[in-house]
């Protein structure tokens, strides 16, 4: 909880001292940035303190905490499962299935005709395609 206190803290101190970006002329403005570093710092400060102030606030904002962080963890979880299943190719091949394919065929006849194409690749098509430059033989060797 201290750390998004924290970065609550550097990211305001960051959007103030941040160019305001318009064309327009902004009205002068009686807070410098020591004074909004000084009274951001104070305002850390106190918040330090807030726990010991007040306990039960602090156990229950904890206990939400963790219970959030369960009830993301499940969302992020759903949505990878739906996104896993929505993503998904559609024929995955599998035998368990039995039915008919697109092409008509039932899944059985498929699978013979895969078992009959199996190891039809001759010693050529084995063989690596390039093996690099060939070592040259010098002739002429100098000792």
């Amino acid at each position: 909880m201290f750390f998004l206190l924290r970065m609550a803290f550097w990211l305001g101190l960051v959007l103030i001292l941040l160019p305001s970006g318009s064309s327009q002329q902004a009205p002068p403005s009686e807070v410098g940035a020591s004074d909004a570093i000084s009274a951001a710092s104070a305002t850390v400060g106190d918040l330090r303190q807030f726990c010991t102030r007040q306990p039960d606030a602090c156990t229950v904002g904890s206990h939400v905490a963790t219970t959030l962080g369960y009830k993301a963890q499940a969302g992020a979880k759903m949505l990878y499962d739906f996104l896993t299943e929505a993503l998904a190719p559609k024929e995955t091949g599998s035998l368990a299935g039995g039915g008919l394919s697109r092409s008509g065929k039932s899944a059985m006849d498929k699978s013979a005709a895969d078992t009959a194409s199996q190891n039809t690749l001759t010693p050529a098509d084995l063989a690596p395609a390039w093996r690099g430059p060939t070592p040259r033989k010098d002739a002429k060797r100098s000792a």
